[in-house]
């Protein structure tokens, strides 16, 4: 019996050492998915900025259909029309933020905001919690937008 409680007191240490370690691990994994979402989108909308003589996608206003969807070579991000002029789309679906949950687009970060973008000047960001981005180490970095 007492043999039996020692390798459950030393099952459960494992446990308590061990189990920390895997919540780091999903939230090292979260940052490197958002790394890699921002560059997939930023690579994009400069390639549908290039598309449309020169003028950002209003995704605040608009959401992601501006990038998910065919539209006119123009710079109105009009939808396509069967013309020949059509181009896109840049993303097949609106990406979500790891953190947050959600893929909604605003000026300002918020915590119901997935990206924080500018109309005029095309930055994205991640919207993502003061706190959460001390823990990862990325409030100090361009690719979030603390609330």
């Amino acid at each position: 019996l007492v043999e039996i409680l020692i390798v459950v007191v030393i099952l459960g240490i494992l446990a308590a050492i061990v189990i920390p370690q895997f919540t780091s691990a999903s939230e090292s994994a979260k940052a490197s998915s958002l790394v890699s979402q921002l560059q997939t989108i930023r690579s994009q909308l400069e390639l549908a900025q290039i598309q449309h003589q020169g003028s950002y996608p209003d995704l605040v206003t608009n959401g992601w259909t501006p990038l998910t969807s065919e539209t006119e070579q123009a710079a109105a991000y009009t939808a396509g029309d069967a013309s020949g002029n059509e181009v896109g789309p840049y993303l097949q679906q609106a990406p979500v933020n790891p953190f947050t949950g959600v893929e909604t687009v605003a000026a300002a970060a918020g915590a119901n905001v997935g990206w924080v973008y500018s109309n005029t000047t095309g930055r994205i960001t991640a919207s993502i919690s003061a706190a959460k981005a001390t823990e990862l180490g990325m409030n100090t970095t361009n690719d979030v937008t603390t609330y």
